[in-house]
């Protein structure tokens, strides 16, 4: 029975307490109602004045003259009730008095009658005491008083909880984000909610509007303060992090600079195309005036004779010496071959120290790089990232529904929102809980709890402290609560709730301790942590997480170093999770279609990957070994088919690469330098490459060399070997010491490849001018005298052909290709035709502990407006420009807050033994009645050091719990380091990163992060005290791999160029001086590296360290591709350039397209099939863009650039072809009665030889080269 109480002024309508709310059971506090006594306001004095003027000071008329409602017990309750709340809301001080301002009202208000209308009493005996209690009344609110308090509260943070609104706790399921002031003020009235003691019908009445008001009823809108405010008890303004209207005035940050524009257009695609046109306008000028000049001249035929110059006479040096070794070694095979491999056992000794250096972090990032000394201090002094494992699961196909809810009305629920798949994935979730297995390290079972990464008690955890995400943490991992239901009457309508209206408000208000359903079940997971939605579910929009489309499990570890035997336990664990996972997934009674991984995965992914793919490596070999076997043999017959293959030979050529690779990874291992995989697959590739080519050239040569009259098969070799020697000398010069330059990079992994390259590729030259140069006399011994080469006691009766072995390209070349390429209109069309979190943490040298110190890193009241976590506010307003997302968390406010008197966190013993110590809030206040700290005149609390130092232990151990939300111990514990003299050494503050999807995004979060740090270290560094070498800095896992993209453009650019000098000046130097031939050497290798970077981009290949390496072996390729044909022509006596390309590109590009081309493509057409993405991208596709662009320029673009600009006819070599021809032709003469003799010295005196001097320079273009070319 209602009251029939007037609404008047100076009177109240409850009084005093009666007891226990008898409709309320399980709440977080004790639902303490007031007595309905329709009664005038009482004077207060004494006692109860100063308690009333410290709980409601908005009261305060004097001692004498203060009017109030509420006696001394009911503001003993009310002081407790809103201590829960201040706790979240004191950091500002205007929203903490609004808030107390509201509660006040309806308490203690002397004019309680004109703004409260009660609702609903019930009789409650207390003490053998009936009364009639108050269990629910209304409250009429000025929309004006409303609007205000709470637009004062709405951005109060949480700093704990990485940006979270304290508002969020405060306002049910709507979070912050749909919160309003009705919604804020509606949970605050609801007793369900397990605070508010009675229901509290909040009406917000606009200004004017009579409508639902009673007659007598005044809405209150008194003066509520803007956040902006101090307060009337001396409180400061709030901070800008909580308050908007107090941020200063910041510049933002400058537009970003538009991309480089002209007429309208890329400004660089214009210039481009500007530079094209007068590219061709040159070349069309160059060809007008050479065809002016030429019609201006005599036409002559021949070449004048003359001297040639000094400065060739090191060619013709070379190759004479080039002839004697081989002479030599021709001689000597079994001798040489026994010598060689000696050598190479004896540098491949080394490999039983190989080190193969698996940690990216020691491949991709330089020890003494930024990233990685910043790297090294964090987890020097703080715990690395915890290991996570993960299992996400759908259920496609399954019907979702539609759930009118009697609390938050129709509700869609996906198909794999349903009861029965919740329990299934408990099922799952205990399962992994509960596994156990032998650890030979810990000598004992081993379990989740041994490893887990357990927040709130990490010293002796137990199996439910460790922290697992999952849904049915929402409902404490509990078959019971899942299947709980109730009926529970709402605005006279009754119906059941269920799990999911507890799921709906969970999902809403994941930090809430009881939902409003007559569950009254916790949102908190059983380890004592709120679950984030985010974190529980997966595939939704528009945060509708009911309607989401995946479940996510998982299950956080410790992390470990890896010398500390719970590394290994860590990694057992993974491993049996992986077991019940994949054992789980193959059951067909399962419901899920899932995918999962373990923070192991990745290296079990790259190990079995690397596992699977070496068979497609090895495959690739054998196919690169049957090419060369195959290709390197002279087939004239279907008899003399096994007589005139090169099986031997090809196999001979393939261990060559094999031994020096060895030989090089030997010596490096000796020396302690350690290698790698890419080192592994690289290496041997590069060397093929380069091997392959200079066999052929080799071989090839041999096969197309007439053997002369008085020569032995040895004279012969030595003689070929000193017409190719040196172009396969200046090839293997100029890569060797392109890699050796290499090595100075900054890069480890770029680093030790360039190292392991470059002594591979010069003993692979070492090895082929011996070993190869052994086996190749051999074998030529075993043809000579007709011997099969894998039966070598079997001889054919079919003779060796009359005519040297020109093969079938080389005639292709000649007739078809060459001429065709450099016909004068093709030439002229070849020319041109060819884009998480982050710690910021602080160092030695700053002192915390000052007044100035903690204002220099604090966000709360009192706070610095430029300070530590104030700046880093300030970058999130700029989320596309900063990349940072969401403000750190600050240990330095949360322990002021804790600190604060207004809360009930820091309080100390006041008896018993521990009389004087810190006193956990969870404890009675009888026996902790003293708070650490005094309250401050102006609401602004700062402890003295002695304080500081004192409570800072306390604050990183306090448990946080709902009398206490504050509490360090998990948000804070390891993110304070001290030394033992109590001075903090190393500190960090959490932010997080805007979502990150592809290298540049990383790359550019982790400059905009250094900026950022590099200003928040200026400003700490003028506070007082501060140390000049104090500093800041960004840090996440992450950086130490992204931090190579901030240079890995200057870093490539120096490599290549390191690689391109020695090209030119070794070229220049072994070609006479010739610096023409030098300069379109380095002309054309350029454009091969500049085009595979182009192609890069088409093809998405990122430009990282990786590349960079493949870049440099692209360097060292295009030598291949390019230094022996620029060789072959400077020596070609042809009198024209077009005719001088034209031999070049018959003989010498026949060699090259089949020694490099042809040797390459089948080895990386079969990588195509690998299933790493590593060598899918980066070996297949990268390799093969630089095969082609290779093969297009050193073909194509080459010859014909030659054939224009290349350098004219030799006259020193053409002197000395001139005279020795004479002379032989003299020597024939004399000697013409023995040519017969001759002849049959020439091929064991079974076939007779054809004049190797007739047509020398018309018909028998490769005869001629090869004297030349033995200069």
């Amino acid at each position: 029975i209602l009251s029939e109480a007037q609404h008047e002024p100076g009177y109240c309508v409850f009084y005093d307490e009666c007891g226990r709310n008898p409709l309320l059971n399980n709440t977080l506090v004790d639902p303490i109602v007031p007595c309905l006594n329709y009664t005038r306001a009482q004077l207060i004095t004494g006692n109860h004045y100063k308690i009333l003027k410290q709980v409601c000071p908005m009261f305060d008329q004097g001692e004498n003259s203060t009017y109030a409602c509420c006696t001394i017990k009911q503001l003993a309750s009310l002081e407790k009730s809103l201590t829960l709340s201040k706790a979240v809301l004191v950091r500002c001080p205007s929203c903490a008095y609004n808030f107390a301002h509201l509660h006040c009202i309806n308490t203690c208000s002397p004019n309680q009658s004109q703004t409260v209308k009660v609702t609903k009493v019930l009789n409650v005996t207390e003490l053998n005491r009936t009364r009639e209690a108050v269990v629910g009344y209304q409250a009429f609110i000025g929309k004006t008083f409303a609007d205000t308090s709470f637009q004062s509260c709405k951005n109060v943070r949480i700093p704990a909880t990485i940006g979270g609104y304290a508002i969020a706790t405060m306002c049910g399921r709507y979070g912050a984000k749909l919160c309003t002031p009705q919604r804020w003020y509606d949970f605050q009235g609801d007793s369900s909610n397990g605070l508010a003691p009675l229901d509290i019908d909040f009406k917000i009445i606009q200004e004017g509007d009579t409508t639902g008001v009673p007659e007598g009823v005044v809405p209150y809108d008194g003066v509520a303060l803007m956040c902006n405010e101090t307060t009337p008890t001396g409180g400061d303004v709030c901070s800008c992090q909580d308050c908007q209207e107090s941020c200063p005035s910041v510049l933002p940050p400058p537009p970003v600079a538009g991309h480089f524009t002209l007429l309208g257009t890329d400004g660089y695609l214009v210039i481009s195309i500007i530079l094209l046109i007068l590219l061709i306008l040159s070349f069309v000028l160059y060809l007008s005036v050479s065809c002016l000049v030429a019609s201006h001249k005599n036409k002559k035929k021949g070449i004048h004779r003359g001297k040639g110059k000094d400065k060739d006479s090191d060619k013709a040096f070379l190759s004479s010496q080039f002839r004697i070794w081989g002479t030599i070694i021709a001689s000597y095979p079994l001798t040489v071959l026994l010598l060689s491999l000696i050598v190479v056992a004896v540098f491949s000794v080394g490999l039983k120290d190989i080190k193969l250096t698996t940690d990216p972090v020691e491949l991709w990032s330089a020890p003494n790089s930024r990233a990685r000394q910043e790297k090294e201090f964090h987890d020097t002094y703080f715990d690395p990232f915890y290991r996570t494992n993960q299992v996400i699961l759908t259920a496609p196909g399954r019907k979702g529904h539609i759930y009118d809810s009697l609390l938050f009305g129709p509700q869609n629920f996906s198909g794999i929102m349903s009861k029965e798949l919740i329990i299934e994935l408990l099922e799952l979730q205990t399962r992994i809980q509960v596994l156990k297995f032998w650890s030979d390290d810990l000598n004992r079972t081993a379990s989740l709890k041994d490893v887990c990464f357990a927040p709130l008690n990490p010293n002796n955890p137990s199996q439910t402290d460790c922290a697992v995400n999952s849904l049915p943490q929402y409902f404490q991992n509990s078959l019971d609560n899942i299947n709980a239901k109730v009926y529970m009457t709402q605005l006279g309508v009754t119906k059941e709730v269920d799990w999911r209206d507890h799921l709906i408000y969970c999902l809403g208000s994941p930090l809430s301790f009881k939902d409003i359903t007559d569950l009254g079940m916790s949102c908190m997971a059983d380890y004592g942590a709120p679950v984030f939605p985010f974190l529980a579910v997966g595939g939704y929009e528009n945060d509708a997480f009911s309607s989401a489309e995946a479940f996510i499990l998982t299950f956080s570890l410790n992390n470990y170093a890896r010398s500390d035997p719970k590394f290994k336990v860590a990694m057992q664990w993974e491993k049996e999770f992986l077991k019940i996972v994949q054992e789980y997934q193959k059951d067909p009674k399962n419901s899920f279609t899932f995918a999962y991984m373990a923070e192991r995965s990745l290296e079990d992914e790259i190990n079995r990957t690397t596992a699977e793919d070496i068979p497609i490596f090895m495959i690739s070999y054998a196919v690169i070994f049957v090419y060369i076997a195959v290709a390197l043999g002279e087939y004239s017959s279907w008899k003399r088919l096994l007589v005139d293959s090169k099986f031997l030979v090809g196999l001979g050529g393939i261990l060559v690469v094999a031994c020096s690779v060895l030989a090089s990874m030997g010596f490096y291992s000796w020396i302690g330098i350690p290698s790698s995989l890419v080192i592994l697959q690289v290496v041997p590739f590069l060397v093929l490459a380069v091997g392959a080519d200079n066999i052929f050239i080799f071989v090839l040569e041999y096969q197309r060399d007439v053997r002369r009259p008085h020569e032995t098969r040895e004279e012969q070799i030595g003689r070929v070997l000193g017409n190719v020697a040196p172009s396969m000398l200046l090839c293997s010069l100029s890569e060797s010491v392109c890699f050796f330059l290499g090595a100075l990079s900054t890069m480890p992994a770029v680093k030790s490849f360039a190292l392991y390259a470059a002594l591979a590729v010069l003993m692979d030259f070492v090895l082929q001018m011996t070993a190869f140069v052994a086996l190749l006399s051999l074998d030529a011994r075993r043809q000579d005298n007709n011997r099969c080469e894998l039966l070598c006691c079997i001889k054919v009766s079919k003779q060796r052909p009359k005519k040297p072995n020109k093969g079938f390209l080389m005639p292709f070349m000649k007739k078809y290709y060459a001429p065709v390429l450099l016909h004068r209109y093709t030439r002229i069309i070849v020319y041109f035709e060819v884009g998480v979190p982050v710690y910021f943490v602080t160092k030695k040298g700053f002192n915390f502990t000052s007044v100035d110190g903690m204002n220099a890193v604090c966000s709360s009241v009192g706070c610095d407006q430029f300070s530590l976590t104030q700046k880093i506010q300030y970058a999130t307003n700029y989320p596309e420009r900063s990349y940072v997302a969401i403000p750190a968390n600050s240990w330095v406010d949360d322990f002021i807050d804790w600190l604060n008197p207004q809360s009930k966190c820091c309080r100390l013993y006041t008896s018993g033994p521990n009389a004087g110590h810190f006193c956990p809030a969870n404890e009675s206040g009888l026996i902790c009645t003293k708070r650490c700290l005094g309250r401050p005149e102006n609401d602004t609390v700062r402890p003295t050091v002695e304080e500081f130092n004192l409570y800072l232990p306390d604050f990183l151990t306090n448990r946080p719990d709902l009398q206490c939300s504050k509490g360090g111990l998990g948000a804070y514990d390891k993110a304070v380091v001290r030394d033992e003299s109590g001075e903090i050494i190393a500190s960090r503050f959490m932010a997080y990163h805007t979502p990150l999807t592809n290298s540049q995004e990383f790359t550019a979060a982790l400059k905009m992060a250094r900026e950022l740090a590099d200003e928040i270290t200026v400003g700490m560094r003028s506070v007082p005290g501060t140390s000049p070498d104090f500093e800041v800095f960004p840090y996440t896992i992450t950086y130490v791999f992204y931090e190579q993209y901030l240079t890995i453009v200057n870093e490539g650019l120096f490599n290549i160029s390191l690689c391109l000098l020695p090209t030119f000046v070794v070229c220049c130097l072994l070609l006479g001086l010739d610096l023409r031939s030098g300069l379109l050497n380095l002309l054309t290798i350029v454009m091969i590296v500049v085009d595979t970077v182009g192609v890069m981009t088409l093809w998405s290949i990122d430009f990282n360290a990786v590349a960079l390496i493949n870049l440099v072996t692209a360097v060292g390729i295009s030598v291949e591709f390019v230094s022996h044909m620029t060789r072959s022509f400077a020596l070609s006596i042809k009198p024209t350039r077009v005719e001088r390309a034209i031999e070049a590109t018959a003989k010498m590009g026949s060699a090259v397209f089949a020694g490099v081309a042809m040797t390459n493509l089948p080895g990386i057409i079969v990588l195509a099939f690998a299933k790493a993405q590593l060598i899918q991208i980066f070996f297949f596709r990268l390799n093969l863009v630089i095969t082609l662009l290779g093969m297009a320029h050193g073909l194509i673009f080459l010859p014909v650039v030659l054939s224009y600009f290349g350098p004219g006819v030799n006259k020193a070599v053409l002197l000395q072809f001139q005279q020795e021809k004479e002379k032989d032709r003299e020597k024939a003469e004399t000697n013409s009665h023995m040519r017969q003799v001759y002849d049959n010295i020439s091929y064991e005196g079974n076939e007779i030889k054809q004049d190797p001097y007739s047509n020398t320079v018309d018909e028998s273009g490769s005869k001629t080269v090869g004297k030349t070319d033995r200069l």
